[in-house]
């Protein structure tokens, strides 16, 4: 519901928070509120708080997320309000510069069944001269006054991403950015802010993340009065845009949510918004997927392919993934995709390991009652390619500098509209022509050698070409992919249906990363799979039933060499990915509940999960795993033992964890029966 008690004062509610916005004495728009909800007489006695967006100009000293600079060399905003509009949950709080011609809208889209606040902006080049934006960024959030702070977010690596880290803000600015052109593995772009008292399940706690999948920056800043607050957008410090006559240039969306129930009520309603005003198919289910990297990486064959499309079939997959290594090459010519070093662009089946393309694999998989997906890279282009050959034009560069190959391989300036146009053409003939059902799409390099007019264009060029496939292809399901984990964020999510969230798949670091991911992203989207062991990343040995207990708990996948694992492991696994079918409605739909670093719940009553791990059997767990949520009146009943359990005791005093060594993890189905 969004009001207006009075001229310059709006106020925004949700099922549990609200948010108010007002004009200043100076005619800038500021925050005035942001917490739980408020009756409008509360609202009407709120004083003007932070600006809404900061600006230059005037005595202002800091974190300035709109910077801008006119024809005669003029720089800053003197803020003149224009008028307002309300369409629905959505409000828009139009405004101007006093003197020159810019117009600045502020964008406020609230939802009957959500506590998100969307925001973003929108800028107008109302003038007969350019205007250079030195910053803009999608909008500033303020916290209310607390005695103390203390900032969430997550840091990380190629392997270790999403590593949550809890500090308290400094005196100063804090840059949480991206320069690589991706959302990044070493940081993702959401922050968190408690009074340093929040719990999991008490405390209020104030986040926000952008729906942006290039490079970004988040300031956090804590000046010496005590108060804190954020500024955050696309683009990374030192990218500018020309903004022509006439011209607009509209942000992302940066959504904040607020709870007072810690940081699993903040999480439970970032996973209930994602799923059901984020992601593009939001019933759809996440089937089983084999992916044949780690059995093949670029050794592929169709013989060998069909091999393990039916060990997968017999263990219960239900999508089979050829991953790299299929595409490239012509009869007479080079190689083909063997290698890091070429085909990348040639998006045709090498017509020397599938000579009758790619139908016979794909009828065999068929047959098998499994579907197909292929793993494609659409932005790069190796040197070594009949695409590089034909097209060097279409590389991403600047003038009087050397190209940057990392891997071997450069990227396409997506940017343009015709490179655009020719990934989509590419890839809506495989889909079309090969049944494809499902596409892993891969970026495994950074963006270098790009000028001011690549960065935000190449972006919305990337999400074009999903959407649009998507729109021809309503069935095909997309997973989201960067070297791992590295474009994570709501903007991919908004175009994908599951991200690939690190390319570590060792069980006992998954634990750490899936937890970090798990803070704003929800489990229906985290691609998780099972591998052999030792893990060929870390060397760790583990049990099966531990690895799929860690992948269980997202989007499960097989990713293991299937024709190594003994008759013991692919019945045991058959077992396991039959339990995960089982559980798969409550993991995707349900209320995550973390319980501890090892113990996560979820809940779609009247059933309940509780996947459970002990990573090292050097550590004897056995305090109980105390559940939340439940119905402390209700009886539930374990469905593997029968045995019931009072819902207050369950919460009060847990189930029990007698684990002996040999055990290292767990899976509990409980219904309630009464």
């Amino acid at each position: 519901m969004i009001d207006c008690p009075e001229p310059g004062l709006w106020l925004l509610t949700t099922p549990s928070s609200a948010y108010a916005v007002r004009l200043g004495p100076d005619g800038a728009p500021r925050s005035a509120h942001w917490g739980p909800r408020l009756t409008l007489d509360q609202a009407r006695v709120l004083p003007a708080g932070a600006e809404e967006l900061p600006v230059e100009g005037g005595d202002r000293f800091g974190v300035a997320g709109l910077q801008v600079r006119y024809g005669d060399g003029v720089r800053g905003v003197e803020w003149r309000h224009l008028g307002d509009d309300v369409d629905g949950g959505h409000l828009t709080i139009r405004m101007a510069d006093r003197h020159y011609p810019l117009e600045i809208d502020l964008h406020y889209l609230i939802r009957p069944d959500s506590d998100a606040v969307d925001r973003w902006t929108t800028l107008r080049n109302t003038g007969d001269g350019p205007i250079t934006v030195l910053r803009c960024d999608s909008a500033a959030w303020a916290v209310p006054r607390r005695e103390d702070y203390r900032l969430t977010h997550v840091t990380g690596e190629w392997g270790a991403e999403f590593q949550v880290r809890r500090t308290a803000p400094a005196v100063a600015e804090t840059v949480l950015t991206s320069r690589r052109g991706h959302s990044g593995h070493h940081a993702n772009p959401w922050v968190m802010i408690d009074a340093g008292d929040a719990t999991e399940d008490r405390g209020e706690v104030w986040s926000a993340a952008l729906a942006w999948s290039g490079s970004w920056r988040i300031t956090v800043e804590r000046d010496h009065d005590g108060r804190v607050g954020w500024s955050g957008g696309f683009g990374h410090e030192g990218v500018t845009w020309r903004l022509g006559p006439g011209e607009s240039l509209e942000t992302p969306a940066f959504t904040g949510v607020y709870s007072a129930e810690g940081f699993g009520g903040v999480s439970h309603r970032w996973h209930e918004h994602i799923r059901r005003h984020v992601l593009p198919a939001p019933g759809r289910v996440r089937p089983v997927v084999y992916n044949s990297w780690e059995a093949t990486e670029f050794d592929v064959s169709q013989a060998q392919q069909m091999e393990l499309a039916e060990l997968a079939a017999g263990i219960g997959v239900e999508l089979f993934v050829m991953d790299d290594g299929w595409f490239g090459g012509r009869t007479g010519a080079f190689a083909g995709r063997t290698g890091e070093t070429a085909g990348l662009g040639d998006w045709w089946p090498n017509p020397d390991r599938f000579p009758h393309g790619l139908t016979p694999l794909i009828d065999h998989v068929k047959r098998l009652g499994m579907r197909f997906g292929l793993w494609v890279e659409p932005e790069s282009v190796n040197p070594d390619s009949e695409l590089y050959r034909t097209r060097p034009e279409w590389v991403l560069g600047q003038p009087n500098r050397r190209a940057t190959e990392v891997r071997d391989q450069l990227l396409l300036d997506f940017s343009r509209d015709d490179v655009a146009e020719w990934a989509y053409d590419r890839l809506d003939e495989l889909v079309t022509h090969n049944d494809i059902a499902f596409l892993k799409w891969d970026m495994n390099r950074p963006i270098t050698e790009a000028g001011d007019e690549v960065w935000v264009p190449y972006i919305r060029n990337v999400y074009a070409v999903v959407d649009r496939l998507r729109a021809t292809h309503p069935h095909l399901t997309i997973e989201g992919c960067a070297s791992g984990g590295g474009r994570a964020d709501l903007g991919m999510l908004a175009g994908t249906d599951q991200i690939w969230t690190s390319d570590n798949t060792d069980a006992t670091q998954r634990i750490a990363i899936q937890h970090g991911y798990g803070q704003v992203y929800p489990a229906c989207t985290m691609g998780a799979w099972v591998t052999d062991s030792p893990n060929a990343l870390t060397g760790r040995p583990t049990p099966l039933a531990f690895r799929f207990h860690v992948a269980m708990s997202g989007a499960l996948g097989i990713g293991g060499d299937l024709g190594r694992w003994s008759p013991a492991d692919l019945e045991q696994a058959k077992h396991l990915i039959e339990q995960y079918k089982l559980i798969r409605p409550v993991v995707h739909e349900g209320r995550m509940d973390r319980l501890a670093d090892w113990a996560v719940q979820y809940t779609l009553d009247p059933h309940v999960v509780v996947l459970s791990w002990r990573p090292t059997t050097l550590v004897r767990v056995t305090a109980p795993v105390r559940l939340r949520g439940l119905d402390p009146d209700g009886v539930y009943r374990d469905e593997d033992t029968g045995e019931t359990h009072h819902g207050g005791l369950l919460m009060s005093h847990g189930l029990p964890r007698p684990w002996p060594f040999d055990a290292t993890s767990e899976l509990k189905r409980l219904t309630r029966v009464g």
